[in-house]
């Protein structure tokens, strides 16, 4: 009989972000993360519910408003320089930008636009303003021991594939 995820299960999945009106995959990953059910906040309140209750085989796609998990977009945290007054390390599109505002406080910016004369920071979450589908893969569920529900994920384990079922490349 298979586990079901239900907290203080340990659980593998893989997962994409797939934009709502462009149908694009935002964000996919392949190799399984880890996690323990109930024990931190690793995905959204909405995901964690849905996966409820699953088995290691079941695919969810749970719909998501980022404005509600990311805040809505913010153009005053849009900012274009000239590209000479950006260090040589930041002059690359994708590349994050850590700064502080006036209270000290951290903030990250994304370089998204670079051209031969300027360059363009966002300190958005990249998700943010968009509406989404985070679709799912469970991968493996098992109890999680005291340790790993402590950690609030696998201590030292590597992630349990079933090798017999993948596809060879090359």
């Amino acid at each position: 009989m298979s586990e079901t995820i239900q907290d203080n299960m340990y659980v593998e999945l893989t997962y994409q972000v797939i934009d709502q009106k462009s149908g694009d995959v935002l964000v996919g990953v392949e190799f399984p993360i880890g996690y323990i059910q109930g024990a931190n906040d690793i995905l959204a309140p909405a995901v964690s519910e849905e996966l409820a209750g699953r088995s290691a085989g079941d695919i969810v796609e749970v719909p998501v408003e980022c404005d509600k998990l990311y805040g809505p977009r913010d153009e005053s945290l849009v900012f274009t320089d000239y590209i000479d007054n950006v260090p040589a390390e930041y002059r690359e599109v994708g590349t994050t930008i850590v700064a502080e505002n006036e209270k000290g406080e951290p903030r990250s910016f994304i370089v998204t636009r670079m051209d031969d004369k300027t360059l363009t920071v966002d300190g958005n979450n990249p998700l943010s303003g968009r509406q989404v589908i985070f679709k799912l893969e469970v991968i493996n569920v098992r109890d999680a021991t005291d340790e790993e529900i402590s950690a609030g994920g696998a201590i030292g384990a590597e992630p349990e594939i079933d090798t017999a079922n993948m596809i060879p490349i090359g």
